[in-house]
């Protein structure tokens, strides 16, 4: 069985793409409004600041990555590119950037592709898809800077402080691909790469992927959260070090992870009854959930508390949920397997699907590994966006391995269908308590930004608060009403984390605004409506 599980999808971004092409479409041929030609030319001031050699440090946010890559478009968008444009009306200097060497997007090493295109939006499908092309940018081809743009894609704070980050004979264990093609030499570290510029003013915004990594494989341990002390430690010898000799600077803090779309667009409950290739399974489906069910009362009848709330039930008349592997429960495989080969019924049960009744035992140990800590997600279960893309599908591995048990192989593709009779696993779902492992962590690595700018006098983008209002509430930019929606919000990219230049322009004008207030500069800002929210090619 595979369902068709773009059908939510599609449904989501059809709904309003049509605001979001008419914006586009604006953008072709702007209103152009006469200027009164007495009117004075304004004069830009960096007040107490210095914008003469502007350094940008810090990771992909920094760098412009969006649309799950980075390329020429969408560098020349990123938010120390249109800060520079900016300061250049008030002293800034010259800004250079480590150029992709293309709008493909995606890196290659030896000739050999190592990471893909960039995402487009195909408006006749209405789904992001990998752009047509193939990428050129070979990372063994080092180009060193000085570059005044220091973000490097992946890096965590730690990273910024590492010696050999940037030299391929680290990769990929130890070394960033990103930073080996723009390191001054294979053991500078990105810091030192800054400061051998000697920066008058500087951006710091780092952290995101501390917390963000784990939070984008589903909490599965693959990508641990850092540890307080080593992000304090990291965050402290940059700052201190970026505002060295009273340098003026700007940092920002790390945004939280359901602001996002990448952790919101999923509903917990996507599988819809009028789906043909689901709808007529539910019968049986239920028939097969049921016999767990009944485990499931008889254990906690038994004294195992809650068992009953792993019950799973798909309805014929609403959606449901998915179905997920929640590794915070405690693991039933033993006890589901044990009252199932106790139970006399059970061997029926196993030849209703062509099996003999010798097979009840192998079949009861396989429903215990597979159920043993499963349940249906609810709204508190973040489902990652990828996940869109497998549920409904079958697992080609476990169906293999049913077959390794004696399974025919339609009978073990039914119970390989991932979301439905196949758990979700822990990289496709944030749970409650990893939820709260990310948010705790966050909590707390933005109290140490927040006292770093204190102590250094620094400008302070509260960028948490600010992203928050936007998925709250959205947000007025110009004439463009912006929210976090995946696709049509104008936000955020498709990749579903990173902005899109719409919102690079926004957290620039942010930017602007609180260096103008802190410094008491008169930069002006950028019009949002100039900068696309979404690219179709």
């Amino acid at each position: 069985m595979k369902l068709n599980n773009n059908i939510w999808l599609l449904a989501i971004l059809l709904i309003g793409f049509t605001a979001c092409e008419s914006d586009d479409d604006t953008l072709a041929d702007p209103l152009i409004e006469e200027t009164d030609v007495n009117t004075p030319t304004p004069v830009y001031t960096s007040g107490t600041a210095d914008f003469s050699t502007f350094v940008a440090i810090g990771n992909s946010l920094t760098a412009g990555f969006s649309d799950n890559s980075l390329f020429m478009k969408g560098q020349e968008v990123s938010f120390p590119n249109i800060l520079s444009q900016q300061f250049a009306l008030a002293g800034g200097g010259t800004f250079t950037q480590p150029t992709i060497n293309d709008n493909v997007g995606g890196l290659l090493l030896g000739g050999m592709p190592i990471s893909g295109p960039r995402l487009v939006f195909d408006p006749v499908n209405q789904v992001p898809v990998s752009f047509n092309g193939t990428p050129t940018t070979d990372i063994s081809n080092v180009v060193p800077g000085p570059y005044n743009n220091m973000g490097v894609p992946g890096a965590k704070s730690f990273h910024l402080l590492a010696p050999g980050y940037g030299n391929i004979a680290n990769f990929p264990a130890a070394a960033n691909p990103y930073f080996i093609r723009m390191a001054s030499s294979p053991n500078a570290t990105v810091l030192e790469d800054a400061l051998a510029q000697n920066p008058t003013f500087f951006s710091l915004w780092i952290g995101n992927n501390d917390v963000l990594g784990y939070a984008t494989t589903g909490g599965d341990g693959s990508n641990p959260i850092t540890d307080q002390a080593t992000f304090d430690g990291a965050m402290t010898a940059l700052v201190s070090s970026l505002a060295a000799n009273n340098t003026n600077g700007i940092i920002a803090n790390i945004p939280n992870v359901t602001d996002a779309p990448y952790f919101t667009t999923v509903p917990f409950a996507p599988l819809d009854p009028s789906n043909p290739a689901f709808g007529p399974q539910i019968p049986t489906l239920n028939g097969i959930f049921g016999q767990l069910n009944q485990v499931f009362a008889f254990l906690e009848s038994q004294g195992v508390p809650n068992a009953t709330e792993r019950s799973i039930v798909f309805s014929q008349t609403a959606a449901s949920a998915v179905v997920i592997k929640d590794e915070s429960l405690a693991d039933l495989s033993m006890q589901i397997a044990g009252v199932l080969n106790a139970s006399p019924t059970f061997p029926a049960f196993v030849e209703s699907f062509g099996l003999p009744a010798a097979a009840a035992p192998v079949v009861a140990n396989l429903l215990g590994f597979v159920y043993g800590q499963a349940r249906q997600a609810n709204a508190n279960d973040l489902i990652v966006l990828p996940s869109s893309s497998i549920i409904g599908t079958v697992n080609a591995d476990q169906s293999a391995f049913l077959q390794s048990q004696g399974l025919p192989e339609a009978l073990a593709d039914q119970f390989a269908v991932e979301g439905v009779s196949l758990p979700l696993e822990d990289k496709w779902v944030v749970i409650p308590t990893e939820l709260a492992e990310i948010q705790n962590a966050t909590t707390a690595f933005n109290q140490t930004i927040s006292n770093l700018a204190t102590q250094f006098d620094l400008a302070f983008f509260d960028v948490n608060t600010f992203f928050n209002g936007v998925a709250s509430s959205g947000y007025q930019a110009g004439s463009a009403f912006m929210t976090a929606d995946f696709v049509t919000g104008g936000t955020f990219s498709l990749d579903g984390v990173h902005p899109s230049p719409r919102g690079y322009s926004v957290v620039a004008n942010q930017m602007i605004d609180i260096i103008n207030t802190k410094y008491g500069s008169n930069l002006p800002t950028v019009n949002p409506v100039d900068y696309t929210g979404v690219y179709l090619d």
